[in-house]
């Protein structure tokens, strides 16, 4: 088939018209993808460019479900400590309960008595007051009776004996007080040792000296005489070389044989052990309960989060090994009834004040631990917001390498319409030139 031949113009307006709708499929095609370079042909460096940011980007999203499952994770462990925490106050309001419930069992005892009723006849005073007011020294080693002009005294020979002495001890705490025996009365004695903390003293109607622990724990009690203090207390602290001038037996003052107390258990103690021993393993099982997603930071799990797409030396995690939180390794014995080794006696008051230490020591570490994992937390939540944000910015980097701009594109393509037209009419004229040959042969 033979070819058309066109005339110079004619082909010409042509051409120019196919260009111009070349560029409208173009730019039609930008419309419809949104994207100014759909293939590496339209502009390598830009496509190939922004194909590696959007995997990247891509790849920090897919990141972010992890970064979330190990926030998650410490914020559970971290309710398990709150949760914990009250559960170790509970323990504290149950101990003090038992606190405030005296024990029945204070080792108390009353010495021989200081006066006798043919003192009080004499005086007109009770038993308790002559008792009271009888000095500790006189001018020998003889005690004398009080009489209607003097109030008698105990018997230390105040010119061999200047200073005077007592001394306690209930478990680890001791307490030794010296004073001058020449102007000393029972009632002085009485005075120190409700000093001490460790006992109290009173002089009964019977004219008796009665020593009473304000613990559970057997005290020791001694009475010295001495021409210092230094001596004295050595005499109290030994072999309480006057206890029987004040109605007590040298025996008080010697561990195991000291004040003891009587074998008499408080009701309300031994209903609170139960309580604690319940709130006690409930540590262990709140603990055991504080898992997310198969991991519990609180029974040693390790959680490891991953923060960028890297691997090997270039990877970036936060890797957070847990603790086997429970009430044995927060020092939380358990409580009895009775005096046994790694075990509370409830009925103890050296052994409760033991106890409330502990729960104190427990408390501390309880808050250790969620500072760690407050901190650990903290990075971990930082990292999603970075991660986040830097997904964002990637993918917007490599929109701005290919993605088209509408307005500007909309405006090219009404261009080329107009040209197109123009174009059109171009053509029209060129071809109505080539017509006019027609009108020699008319």
């Amino acid at each position: 088939m033979a070819s058309t031949i066109l005339s110079s113009g004619v082909r010409n307006n042509l051409l120019t018209l196919q260009q111009t709708t070349a560029q409208q499929n173009v730019i039609q095609n930008r419309l419809a993808t949104g994207k100014k370079v759909n293939s590496a042909i339209d502009n390598p460096v830009n496509y190939f460019t922004a194909l590696s940011l959007n995997d990247r980007s891509s790849q920090l999203t897919g990141l972010l479900d992890g970064i979330s499952n190990g926030i998650q994770t410490i914020q559970t462990a971290s309710k398990g400590i709150d949760g914990i925490t009250k559960l170790v106050g509970s323990l504290q309001s149950t101990v003090k309960q038992a606190q405030a419930d005296a024990a029945q069992n204070r080792p108390t005892k009353a010495g021989t008595a200081l006066a006798t009723a043919t003192e009080a006849a004499v005086t007109s005073k009770s038993l308790k007051d002559i008792a009271l007011d009888k000095k500790i020294g006189g001018a020998d080693a003889t005690a004398d009776a009080a009489t209607a002009t003097s109030p008698g005294d105990v018997g230390i020979d105040t010119t061999t004996n200047v200073k005077g002495a007592i001394f306690l001890k209930s478990g680890s705490t001791t307490y030794t007080a010296s004073f001058d025996v020449a102007n000393a009365t029972m009632r002085d004695v009485v005075n120190e040792i409700n000093k001490s903390g460790v006992a109290t003293a009173f002089i009964d109607e019977k004219g008796q000296l009665n020593v009473k622990g304000t613990g559970s724990e057997e005290v020791q009690f001694g009475f010295g005489v001495g021409t210092d203090d230094t001596t004295s207390q050595a005499a109290a602290a030994g072999a309480g070389n006057a206890n029987a001038k004040i109605g007590f037996a040298t025996a008080d003052n010697v561990a195991g044989t000291g004040i003891k107390g009587q074998s008499i258990t408080s009701a309300v103690r031994s209903n609170l052990i139960q309580q604690y021993n319940d709130l006690r393993t409930q540590i262990d099982q709140l603990a055991k309960d504080s898992s997310f997603n198969g991991i519990n930071l609180l029974q040693g799990d390790r959680l490891s989060i991953q923060f960028n797409e890297k691997t090997g030396k270039n990877q970036t995690k936060l890797d957070i090994q847990g603790s086997t939180l429970s009430a044995d390794n927060l020092g939380i014995s358990q409580a009895i009834n009775t005096q046994l080794n790694g075990f509370i006696n409830f009925q103890n008051d050296a052994d409760l004040d033991k106890a409330t230490a502990a729960l104190t020591g427990a408390l501390t570490s309880l808050k250790s631990l969620a500072s760690t994992l407050g901190s650990n937390l903290s990075v971990a939540q930082t990292r999603q917001d970075f991660t986040k944000e830097l997904a964002n910015v990637l993918t917007t980097g490599a929109g701005n390498l290919v993605l088209a701009d509408p307005n500007e594109e909309g405006a090219s393509l009404l261009a080329l319409n107009t040209r197109q037209q123009l174009s059109q009419t171009a053509l029209s004229l060129a071809n109505q030139a080539d017509q006019g040959v027609l009108r020699l042969f008319g």
